[in-house]
Order: C-alpha cells, then sequence, then structure tokens
C-alpha cells in the first residue's frame, strides 16, 4: 500500500519513518520541504502539495499541529481538495477540536472522498515504535481500509463512530494529562521543600496505586531539567485550550483544567512553548525567580538551558550537564 503523509513534525516524521521501516510506499509533504530529506533518504517520496499526495496515493494522512494547520492543508491553494474525489481517503490525525473535523469531513465527503479523524494518544517514542493509541471516527470503510496502516502505527486502534466523536476524546484524553502533570510538578516541589528526595518520592510513586509511564519516564528528565520535546508545551497548552471550550460547550464545570492552563500559559509566556510539556515543572507550578519584569524569554530559556543546578542529598545535577551560564545570576534557589 502506498500511503501519502502530510506534516513532518516530531509525530508525522516519527509515524512516517515507521511507516517506511513496516515496508509501507510513503509520499510525504511538509511546508518546509528540507524537513523531507531524511525520509527520503530511508526510501519516501515527495509530493510538491497536499494536492499531489493526494492524486498520488489512495489514503492520505494528515497530522498538523493545530486547527489552522489542519484547515489550511485541506482548504488552501493546493490542498486537499483540490484532488480528492471519489476513491481516495484522507486520514486526519491532527488533535483539534470536533467542529474542526467536521467541517473537513464535510468538505471532503462533498467532493466523493472519504474521511476519517484519528487523533493519536502518544508521543514521540510511542509514534516511533508504532504504541501510539489510535481515537479513530467517521467512515467506518475507510477505517477497515486503512487498518493495515493503522495497526502498524499504533498498538490499538478504536474506531468511535460519527465524526467529531475522536477529536472529544483525545481532547479529553490529554486534558487529564495536562492535570496530572501539573499535581505531578507540584508534588516533585512539595517534597523537596519538606526536606526529602524527590527522586525517593519517584520510586515510591512507581511502587503504588497511581504509577504510570508518564510519572516513570518524565520524573527523571524532569529532575535533570531536560525538556527534550517529545510532546511540546505550546500544543499540550493549545489541548487544554480546546477541552475547557469542549467543557464550556457542555456545561461542565472543570476548575482543575482551568488552572492547569493557566500554568502552562504562564510556561509560554516565558518562552518555554516549544520544550517538552513537563517544562511546566519549572515555570508553570512554582514560577521563576521573582526579578519582576526584567526577566526575558531570552533569560528564561538560557537559564532551563544552562544555569540551573540543584542538589539532592549525595549529588549535584546540573540542567544541561555541561555548562553554568555566566550571564544570568539567580538571587533565589530554584524552587522559591
Amino acid at each position: 500500500m502506498e500511503v501519502g503523509f502530510l506534516g513532518l513534525g516530531i509525530m508525522g516524521k516519527a509515524i512516517s519513518m515507521n511507516l517506511l521501516r513496516n515496508g509501507f510506499k510513503v509520499t510525504v509533504w511538509n511546508r518546509t520541504l528540507s524537513k523531507c530529506d531524511e525520509l527520503v533518504a530511508h526510501g519516501a517520496t515527495v509530493g510538491g502539495s497536499p494536492a499531489e499526495v493526494i492524486k498520488k496515493c489512495t489514503i492520505t494522512i494528515g497530522m498538523l499541529a493545530d486547527p489552522a494547520a489542519a484547515l489550511s492543508v485541506v482548504f488552501d491553494k493546493g490542498g486537499v481538495l483540490e484532488q480528492i474525489c471519489p476513491g481516495k481517503g484522507y486520514i486526519d490525525m491532527s488533535t483539534v477540536d470536533h467542529e474542526t473535523s467536521i467541517k473537513i469531513s464535510q468538505a471532503i465527503t462533498s467532493k466523493g472522498g472519504h474521511f476519517l479523524e484519528a487523533p493519536v494518544s502518544g508521543s514521540k517514542q510511542p509514534a516511533e515504535t508504532g504504541q501510539l493509541v489510535i481515537l479513530s471516527a467517521g467512515e467506518k470503510a475507510l477505517y477497515d481500509e486503512a487498518i493495515s496502516a493503522l495497526n502498524v502505527i499504533g498498538k490499538k486502534a478504536f474506531f468511535l463512530g460519527e465524526v467529531g466523536n475522536g477529536a472529544k476524546m483525545k481532547l479529553v484524553v490529554n486534558m487529564i494529562m495536562g492535570c496530572m502533570m501539573n499535581t505531578f510538578s507540584e508534588g516533585l516541589v512539595l517534597a523537596e521543600k519538606s526536606g526529602l528526595d524527590p527522586r525517593t518520592l519517584l520510586d515510591v510513586l512507581d511502587l503504588g496505586g497511581i504509577a504510570n509511564p508518564m510519572f516513570k519516564g518524565k520524573g527523571p528528565t524532569m529532575l535533570q531539567s531536560n525538556y527534550a520535546p517529545a510532546f511540546p508545551l505550546k500544543h499540550q497548552q493549545k489541548d487544554m485550550r480546546l477541552a475547557l471550550a469542549l467543557g464550556d460547550e457542555n456545561a461542565v464545570s472543570m476548575p482543575i483544567a482551568a488552572a492547569a492552563n493557566e500554568a502552562f500559559k504562564k510556561a509560554r509566556s516565558l518562552g518555554l512553548g516549544d520544550n517538552d510539556f513537563s517544562a511546566v515543572f519549572e515555570y508553570g507550578i512554582h514560577g521563576f525567580c521573582d526579578h519582576g519584569d526584567q526577566t526575558s524569554d531570552a533569560e528564561a530559556v538560557d537559564f532551563i538551558t544552562f544555569g540551573s543546578s540543584r542538589q539532592f542529598g549525595d549529588g549535584k545535577m546540573s540542567a544541561s550537564g555541561a555548562r553554568q551560564s555566566p550571564s544570568l545570576t539567580l538571587s533565589c534557589p530554584l524552587w522559591a
């Protein structure tokens, strides 16, 4: 099967590479064409536009950053709609609101094409290894036709019925995840401030009833101030915003999610949007040290990359593991 793929960010690149490793022919497109180079080296071909990819492939998958990007790929000049037709299927794996999914679905099906929304739960490493959870909804016939590819991309593909249900499920999942990350961050700070070793807290959590892969995987890297992006913080905050809108639509009170969203917004305002969403540990809950309005985004990023160090019992850990920045002097402890 030849599969088209639109959007080669962290997730799109990993999924496309996984498809190639599993014997699929893949034609890719990305707004920045240089991002296609590594995939071409592994056997992919490049389409000059989303329309070209649709024309070449029976099934095309999109994985875009947000609703605006997902709509642009479909509706703009050279977009999906220019070549979608009977016999062609479009699967949108972007995390968007259900209104966006419905709008795209209606446009695709009005041209005789087939549509499936299929946002995924999981980040970079599960995408690389085919361990995502796929939350699909829309045309069951397209789901059945694409199942061989979906089974390579994920460890489990759910079919949730009508278009919009996949988007809603993904937002609920990511809302829960964002709240958990904020609570986890608070717990790590409380342990340290109480004179406990946060590393021991990680061991305790991993042996108890609330053990989970996110705490186990993110905790050690958070304590090292290592926020290489598996799931960028700016995307987590976008999903919190969309989940809160879904709550408003359904008259659901969500005070915990609202507080978590504010923490992610604060982290974004300090220039941390491109870091992993676990960077909320540094800036979303306990905040950057109080320098008033004098702390710039550049200083915040410099601090997180080079400037922080911690003393946990028997060992000192540096944020970068390398050098300390001479340009930023802190007058307060990291967790102040």
